[in-house]
């Protein structure tokens, strides 16, 4: 469902802490929804496979649902899928069609054994997770961790192919929750102002600035081969899963604005037609002051000051 441009500026304009406590609090009773169907359906399998495209919040979600799951008395481990990356071998790694090593692919995850440490977790064995290196580009054994679940405990395996038949085939009975900010900004014409992709690669523009120190250039870069990604290995996959879930925030288009406009200011013009769609769009919406945005609120995956930022 679209969100309206004059409700969302008016609410900004009015009393901000309140709008942006609004939202969250509609994001919370998402996630219970959420976990309740998760803990209904815990007697199929121990497994939770949550996957969405980049920028939808995946890791903080994740770790929310798993919250309210353990005060329900089922205690829930995240674990993330990137930790089976393979270690990156140039002979052997998928490629695209320009023949550049393709990161986007399914075919760099370590699939036998991600099927495999499901299957031992679902019979109450003990596996070992492994810890990708993304400086390296390598998998580490020797940091991994042991992960054994009790009669009632479950583990919610996060990443982008979570649902790609490579997976799900080998694990029909795991619930499956497909998130990505779906939601788009329009005026009262029904217009789109802000495309709800365009909100996720602000996400990933002030996310890689704020902890990476990289400018807009570098994550629009990027973009066209992750959107390539996601419209071939990640999207087509979604209806495989039991709950869709929209990650979107109304007032993260306005919290937003003080962190990427200058950032998009700053690429040169003309260079990304993206960049001057965006640029028309927030200058019809309202900004909002980060102080306003609650510790706990999932914007602050990307604008920091998380309370998941040391888990």
């Amino acid at each position: 469902m679209p969100y309206s441009l004059k409700q969302l500026n008016d609410a900004v304009r009015s009393d901000p802490a309140a709008y942006a406590a609004e939202c969250d609090a509609a994001f919370t009773r998402k996630v219970e929804n959420a976990a309740r169907q998760i803990a209904e359906h815990r007697g199929e399998s121990r497994i939770i496979l949550l996957s969405g495209p980049s920028g939808s919040g995946k890791t903080t979600t994740a770790l929310k649902i798993e919250e309210v799951l353990d005060r329900m008395g089922i205690e829930t481990h995240t674990v993330s899928m990137d930790n089976y990356f393979n270690t990156i071998d140039p002979e052997t790694a998928p490629r695209n069609r320009d023949g550049a090593i393709d990161y986007e692919s399914p075919f760099c995850l370590d699939v036998d054994l991600l099927n495999r440490h499901f299957a031992m977790l679902d019979r109450g064995e003990t596996i070992h997770v492994p810890k990708y290196e993304f400086a390296r580009q390598m998998r580490s054994d020797i940091l991994s961790q042991p992960l054994h679940l009790g009669p009632d405990e479950l583990a919610i395996f996060e990443g982008i192919h979570a649902l790609n038949d490579i997976i799900v085939g080998k694990n029909p009975h795991a619930f499956k929750l497909y998130i990505s900010a779906r939601s788009d900004l329009v005026d009262e014409d029904g217009a789109v102002i802000f495309d709800h992709t365009w909100l996720r690669l602000c996400r990933r523009i002030v996310r890689d600035f704020k902890f990476r120190g990289s400018d807009a250039g570098f994550t629009l870069k990027m973009w066209n081969n992750v959107r390539r990604g996601e419209k071939l290995y990640i999207s087509p996959y979604r209806e495989n899963a039991h709950l869709l879930f929209d990650s979107s925030l109304a007032f993260e288009f306005s919290v937003l604005k003080p962190f990427v406009v200058p950032l998009l200011e700053a690429v040169p013009a003309g260079k990304y037609e993206v960049v001057d769609q965006m640029l028309q769009g927030f200058a019809r919406i309202e900004s909002m002051d980060e102080r306003f945005v609650a510790p706990e609120s999932l914007a602050r995956e990307f604008i920091g000051g998380s309370t998941y930022d040391n888990h």
